[in-house]
């Protein structure tokens, strides 16, 4: 396997590996280990070129550290991407030769499920290094994030809606989901479990066939689930969604969903706040997952009970957040960056470091 490191302001490592055996073209970027070692998924794309899976894992990581910090995780923030198909390049070989990668940093990253990857892949993961969480339960893992993400979602609408229309009855008000993956299809059946009307779209239709049949739910085209004039607009699939194209369209009065990365550049936040739209930090919202796996890195082993229990923070998190934004006049997108940026100048002049140079067993 062949290694080469990039130079990243503002990173701790960025690596690129690649083996001609296995086929593996992977990378791992850690962005900040101050409050822990880099917990964050790994996510299998068939990106077109390599400089596009480095921008996305820069942005993916650094996320990741914010997520963590907000959270209380007391990790890190790291991400990893291979650069594949995931119909046809899922192989034992190029999983165990990404496990081999990921032990080679010695703890430094710890990987979980993301975007194209099930427990199989991470079983095969977790012959090569012990640096890996979401494993199935029958192993004493915490087995898919998922179903926590999406309840983390789901507990995060209290306090938007609360913020924005002074109520905590999910049920009387519309969403538009954009993305039916597992955490997208996971929130749909939840609103359409309690009441609720939503308008949904997928670019898989077949996908977006076995939701229509659910209670209160329609289904629209790709291309218009922007302009839907709804209560919550959740945008649930890949990154970069809300930019110039879109933020016109929009009919909402709420933004919140659990993909990461929603804001194409910053200042897309500072355009949803000028329209009047109430924008839930993804990295708050979506933690729902990472909060679930982190419970894992305690010395006494993953419990449900305790990760549900920080699960529910998620709602006091997005209090947090839109407060801190009214009292220092910042949009919520900037208030996070604030909270967390906070509390990693806390730990730092607390430890007198940024960089940690033992991880703990996860």
């Amino acid at each position: 396997m062949e290694f080469r490191q990039v130079p990243v302001d503002g990173y701790e490592k960025v690596v690129v590996a690649k083996d001609h055996d296995s086929g593996l073209h992977a990378i791992i970027a850690i962005h900040d280990t101050t409050l822990g070692p880099a917990l964050g998924g790994l996510r299998m794309w068939d990106y077109p070129t390599e400089e596009e899976a480095l921008t996305d894992v820069l942005r993916l990581a650094r996320g990741m550290t914010y997520k963590s910090a907000c959270a209380n995780t007391g990790l890190g923030g790291g991400k990893a991407v291979i650069i594949g198909d995931q119909e046809s390049d899922k192989t034992e070989d190029r999983f165990r030769c990404m496990g081999r990668f990921i032990d080679s940093l010695g703890g430094r990253y710890i990987t979980a499920e993301d975007v194209g990857i099930s427990i199989r892949e991470l079983e095969w993961i977790g012959e090569e290094t012990r640096f890996v969480t979401g494993l199935s339960r029958q192993s004493g893992s915490s087995g898919n994030p998922s179903p926590f993400t999406a309840r983390g979602v789901i507990r995060g609408l209290f306090a938007c809606t609360e913020e924005r229309y002074g109520t905590s009855h999910l049920d009387r008000l519309h969403y538009a989901v954009q993305g039916l993956g597992q955490v997208g299809g996971e929130v749909v059946r939840c609103l359409s479990m309690l009441g609720a009307t939503v308008t949904v779209s997928d670019i898989n239709e077949e996908r977006c066939q076995e939701f229509v049949a659910l209670p209160g739910v329609e289904v629209v085209p790709i291309d218009e689930i922007y302009e839907v004039r709804c209560d919550v607009l959740m945008p649930c699939a890949l990154g970069g969604v809300l930019n110039d194209n879109t933020i016109p369209l929009l009919k909402t009065q709420v933004v919140a969903g659990c993909a990461n990365n929603q804001l194409l550049r910053d200042d897309h936040g500072r355009e949803l706040h000028d329209r009047g739209i109430l924008y839930a930090p993804d990295f708050i919202i979506n933690a729902g997952g990472i909060i679930n796996v982190s419970v894992e890195a305690r010395p006494e082993g993953y419990d449900e009970r305790t990760a549900v229990l920080k699960i529910e923070n998620i709602y006091n998190a997005l209090r947090e957040v839109f407060d801190t934004a009214r009292r220092e006049n910042l949009t919520p997108a900037e208030a996070a960056d604030r909270v967390a940026e906070n509390r990693l100048d806390e730990a730092r002049r607390r430890n007198g470091s940024s960089v940690m140079d033992v991880a703990p067993n996860p």
